[in-house]
């Protein structure tokens, strides 16, 4: 169909598909799910169940055991599901780049996303197929228990993760399925009607108590800049924290809950900015700050401004048409989510990854040239 995208399995995934229950074999780089073939076989099930989670492309070729005609490669071609991922394939021989895992019908696939441009985080995905392929979460059902009663690794949690997924309709797939569901969801313009009139107010006490309109507005701007290294640290090494997760459905529950499901389902627009009920700080004590506090009163309320506008441009840069500069910010950030996730931190500017050598670039695609 238009715009399908086909996944990227690694050899081990592929490989722990080999019994009647769930079979996957490999012909070079192509995944197939034969499950539903190992009855159908014309040589029996068994001849299918000995190669499962193996490389079968030598053995269709054997012409001493039975070479296979043309009749039988396009049977296969129903049952592909992806491609193998960049390294050792499940022969054991070496498989291509990273981006050239494998290709769609938009171009070569990214083989830590299965996904190859901006526009496939869009393609809704098909719930029963995507379940039966992956065995990780239905979206058709509360994803919440789903994960905190599962026994998934962090290995296969991590992989599972960071393969967008596109809910129906672009609406929010369930999460926990009762009453605390709208508490999970946040429109983008309850940020700024929550905090602007917090900002307004402190910053206005703030400086009127400093009488230094000069002062005040330089601890403002240090606030302002304080957040941006603030996002790029918090947005790496708290909500990228996946190497040092513990391997347990508690942990792997609170990451999912925290940044996880933006990986996921990064389209979903009522779980992209963080609802104010979970990051309110206790703003009295700023707020009412005395005159030996002022300056940081002002840093605080710059900071504040700064954590708006990060939340707004986010929002923005997933779900809006946008003038040149945050055209070119709209782009680098997805690419973050389709190509590689463990670069390209900074989502208001790129400043902080030049900074800190994390400057995303994509891998350019096989025969390319260099820009």
């Amino acid at each position: 169909m238009p715009g399908r995208v086909l996944p990227a399995f690694t050899a081990a995934e592929v490989a722990s598909h080999n019994n009647a229950k769930s079979c996957y074999i490999a012909i070079g780089r192509n995944v197939y799910d034969v499950t539903d073939f190992v009855q159908d076989h014309p040589g029996g099930g068994d001849l299918i169940l000995d190669y499962a989670g193996k490389d079968v492309e030598e053995i269709m070729k054997d012409e001493i055991s039975h070479e296979h005609s043309e009749a039988a490669y396009e049977i296969l071609e129903d049952y592909q599901i992806g491609f193998l991922s960049s390294g050792v394939g499940a022969s054991g021989k070496a498989t291509s780049t990273a981006v050239d895992a494998g290709v769609s019908d938009s171009g070569p696939v990214y083989s830590t996303t299965g996904m190859s441009k901006e526009e496939d985080l869009s393609v809704e995905t098909d719930f029963s197929q995507d379940f039966k392929t992956h065995k990780f979460l239905d979206l058709s059902k509360p994803l919440f228990p789903q994960l905190w009663y599962s026994n998934f690794s962090k290995e296969f949690y991590l992989e599972q993760i960071h393969r967008p997924r596109h809910y129906k309709g672009g609406e929010s797939a369930p999460l926990f399925g009762n009453f605390l569901e709208p508490l999970s969801k946040t429109a983008w313009y309850v940020v700024p009607m929550i905090w602007l009139p917090l900002v307004a107010y402190g910053t206005t006490v703030g400086a009127a108590g400093l009488g230094n309109f000069s002062a005040a507005t330089a601890y403002w701007i240090v606030g302002v800049c304080l957040w941006t290294l603030i996002e790029y640290l918090m947005h790496r090494f708290l909500f990228h924290v996946d190497n040092w997760l513990p391997d347990n459905s508690v942990g792997l529950t609170l990451h999912f809950l925290l940044h996880g499901i933006h990986h996921y389902l990064p389209m979903d627009k009522y779980r992209l900015v963080m609802p104010p009920h979970v990051v309110y700080p206790p703003s009295s004590p700023i707020l009412e700050a005395g005159p030996c506090c002022l300056f940081l009163q002002l840093v605080y309320c710059g900071g504040v401004f700064g954590y708006v506008c990060y939340d707004l441009t986010h929002y923005f840069l997933h779900h809006r048409n946008l003038p040149l500069y945050y055209k070119e910010l709209k782009k680098y950030h997805l690419q973050h989510h389709y190509a590689d996730f463990e670069n390209g931190f900074g989502v208001t500017s790129r400043f902080w990854d030049r900074v800190f050598g994390t400057e995303l670039e994509a891998p350019a695609a096989k025969g390319s040239k260099a820009q």
